[in-house]
């Protein structure tokens, strides 16, 4: 493939015969030859036709790809793909080979879902993995285990937030660690636990749209990507036979808000629906309500297509979401909602039902 590509500028070859891996390959082998436009190429075949290849062998993709400027978009996937499903690549991690700067970025990752106990529980773990010599209770530990233990996890104590942590989580797993952590923190987290009306609320409600008070039940949210998962099969299962639904978007890295109204029922039967209601929206600045594009349909016979191998489709592909990304070209509505037909990444999106 790279000798073809390298003499004729073009790649004719149908990359589906090949196996991911083998195209990982190919990858790494057109960073080491400088091929750009093949590196450009191959990243987006990856992204848009290997994303469950990916998924299931994250870790490896990633230990591959990890500070390497040339994988930038497909390093924005896996970052991706991390936020919204941690466990996968924190379980599949080998905790002894994994390197320090790895670790990090995925900790300090500002779009993690995970709990700041699971978090705080995994980088203990990788502090014994990198010093195996380490008793496996702390409360054995003597004053030169904990200084070890201490400079191992440094860099990585500063991205665990212990003040989203109960007091029982901080008792039975934290404090038996306490002389790791530094002395102001420790007395900062103390000092947190002993005020009234301490503990963290949790409440279930909207991640994208803010300011919902309590009272207004108009709006039933049915389903949100980094809960229930961003797989086609998923948003069928919950929304198939949903009628009156508005869907919000948010687009990852962007202060970007895209979403879309139908008042008919969404189904997967691979067919098209006509319905005059319904439209479509983006917010380029989601502070400022007022810059906005609002699009009806002018479509006569495809307003919705009910794909089974998409989360939702607005027209042809006037707004299209697929598993954790989509896209966005006109066809059937009045005008585009982007700037560009490029797929972008999904950081969140929510269903919600008008009740």
């Amino acid at each position: 493939i790279i000798l073809r590509y390298i003499y004729s500028g073009t790649l004719s070859l149908n990359l589906n015969e090949y196996e991911t891996s083998d195209i990982i390959k190919i990858l790494i082998a057109a960073n080491e030859l400088n091929l750009q436009e093949l590196i450009i190429l191959l990243q987006s075949f990856l992204i848009e036709y290997r994303s469950d290849w990916i998924e299931l062998n994250l870790n490896e993709v990633y230990q591959t790809i990890f500070e390497n400027n040339s994988f930038l978009e497909l390093q924005k996937y896996c970052d991706h793909l991390i936020s919204i499903r941690p466990d996968n690549i924190f379980k599949s991690l080998g905790l002894s080979s994994t390197p320090e700067k790895l670790l990090v970025k995925l900790i300090q990752n500002d779009n993690l879902q995970m709990s700041a106990i699971h978090v705080w529980e995994y980088v203990v773990k990788w502090g014994h993995a990198q010093n195996p010599e380490l008793p496996s209770d702390p409360t054995n530990f003597s004053k030169e285990d904990f200084n070890t233990l201490k400079n191992s996890l440094q860099r990585c104590i500063p991205f665990i937030n212990f003040y989203n942590l109960t007091s029982e989580e901080f008792s039975d797993n934290v404090l038996p660690y306490e002389n790791i952590l530094p002395n102001e923190l420790y007395k900062d987290i103390l000092r947190s636990y002993l005020k009234p009306n301490n503990q963290p609320i949790k409440k279930l409600e909207p991640n994208i749209i803010k300011g919902v008070e309590n009272d207004i039940s108009s709006f039933k949210l049915l389903l949100r990507g980094t809960r229930d998962g961003f797989k086609p099969r998923k948003f069928h299962e919950i929304c198939d036979d949903q009628s009156h639904t508005v869907t919000i978007i948010k687009v990852r890295d962007r202060n970007e808000i895209l979403g879309g109204y139908n008042p008919i029922a969404w189904k997967s039967d691979d067919d098209y629906s006509y319905t005059k209601g319904s439209f479509i929206f983006s917010f380029k600045d989601n502070n400022n309500i007022e810059n906005h594009i609002l699009s009806r349909s002018i479509s006569r016979f495809s307003t919705i297509h009910n794909r089974s191998s998409s989360c939702l489709e607005f027209g042809l592909s006037d707004l299209t979401l697929l598993d954790g990304r989509g896209h966005c070209k006109k066809y059937d509505y009045e005008k585009p909602i982007r700037e560009t037909a490029d797929y972008f990444l999904v950081e969140e999106y929510e269903v919600f039902q008008i009740v």
